[in-house]
């Protein structure tokens, strides 16, 4: 079953202009610019980088990997610290920030020698680092390189097991890939060690998916999974029995290729409520954000939670990249943020809130609807500790990080 929601478009001359005064339900940020100076702000990451119990911002800009120290207040700057630069002669690209240890603070891995065309020299495309912190964490940390493949692209740490954790590397292309054809992509999990400085066992996660493009990764109980954005659609790959394995449940396989019915593959890819449903922008750097209902349940025992269904929410993005998913606005249910990098046909960049089964009623909501955000990544964390989600995004064009705060209280 596949049906239309309508979009309309708010009218509204300055950013979070009270779009929505006549609905309670209706979203509410403020902006904080955090840094107007950057080079591109290709990835974020949110975590506790200094153990002060506060979430600070990290950025891979095309340079350097730096840190935004969380001043505790939403009136205060927030202070910039450069953790490496000139990893590689190229780009970074991507950044991975997860407490591992327990000790309270996040350990920090990279990615960079960005050069997309580059698919058969290793030595001149991808690179992963492991970050040894300092003993001051304000310093230069200490680059560990690790094994890559050509076109290092995506990466986030997997819990795997107790006190057992993975780097999940995602490339865009395979070795030799020439227009998505070719070798498929090789996906690895690097195993944490004691010593970061040791050699990382590494898991093959998969190598039959070209032109991967983003993940999302869940942790349910003992069951740890990613789901793959690429040019096939979109893959699921299960933790099970210390090892990587495509999810095998028949007709939950079934549901993925509607993900990709007359379109040329997923750019971005994130779960909502759980699992029940998989947002989507299509294709890749595509125009069009859709919902999928109807997954089987994540959980085990499987089972079908809703009808299948897919619901187009909009189709008016300009190469949309950044997609994340949450209850920004305290219902119950998910609502997904999307950003994007050009200019639309209305000429606009911008950052947008959708509800997905808000029938009946304007489904985008212009979180910053202008040409201020060329979004190029997006991160949802509650950076002041108040219970709400708050938005943070950085900006390819408009070189900038910002901070969207959620004022629902």
């Amino acid at each position: 079953m596949k049906r239309i929601l309508l979009l309309c478009l708010l009218a509204s001359s300055s950013l979070f202009a009270q779009t929505d005064t006549a609905r309670k339900d209706g979203p509410n940020f403020n902006v904080q610019v955090v840094d107007n100076q950057i080079s591109i702000g290709y990835g974020l990451a949110i975590g506790d980088v200094d153990g002060d119990k506060q979430p600070d911002i990290l950025l891979a800009d095309q340079k350097e990997i730096v840190w935004y120290k969380n001043p505790g207040d939403r009136n205060s700057p927030w202070k910039r610290y450069v953790m490496a630069a000139n990893l590689t002669p190229q780009d970074n690209v991507c950044i991975a920030a997860r407490d591992l240890d327990g000790d309270g603070r996040v350990e920090v891995a990279v990615g960079a020698g960005w050069n997309p065309a580059e698919t058969v020299d290793s030595t001149k495309s991808g690179a992963v680092f492991y970050l040894i912190r300092p003993q001051d964490p304000t310093q230069r940390w200490e680059p560990v390189r690790l094994h890559h493949e050509v076109t290092t692209h995506r990466m986030r740490w997997a819990n795997v097991g107790k006190n057992t954790y993975q780097l999940i590397v995602v490339p865009l292309h395979g070795l030799g890939n020439k227009n998505g054809v070719g070798k498929g992509v090789r996906i690895w999990g690097y195993e944490f060690p004691k010593n970061p400085r040791d050699t990382w066992k590494r898991y093959l996660v998969d190598s039959t998916m070209h032109l991967t493009h983003n993940f999302e990764i869940w942790e349910d109980g003992s069951t740890t999974g990613l789901i793959v954005a690429g040019k096939e659609g979109g893959q699921i790959f299960e933790w099970r029995k210390k090892t990587w394995k495509a999810f095998d449940d028949e007709e939950a396989r079934n549901t993925l290729p509607l993900l990709t019915k007359d379109v040329e593959g997923i750019g971005e890819i994130r779960r909502l409520d759980g699992g029940k449903s998989i947002a989507t922008i299509q294709p890749m750097h595509g125009n069009v954000l859709q919902v999928e209902s109807g997954y089987y349940s994540f959980q085990k025992p499987r089972k079908l939670v809703t009808d299948k269904e897919i619901d187009v929410l909009t189709d008016v993005l300009s190469q949309g990249h950044a997609l994340v998913c949450g209850d920004f606005l305290g219902i119950g249910s998910d609502q997904i943020v999307a950003g994007w990098r050009n200019p639309n046909a209305d000429k606009k960049v911008g950052v947008r809130l959708f509800k997905p089964k808000d029938e009946g009623n304007v489904q985008g909501y212009p979180l910053d609807d202008s040409v201020r955000m060329a979004c190029e990544d997006l991160q949802a964390a509650d950076l002041d500790g108040d219970g709400d989600l708050d938005l943070i995004a950085s900006g390819r064009a408009t070189l900038n990080v910002l901070i969207y705060w959620n004022q629902r209280k």
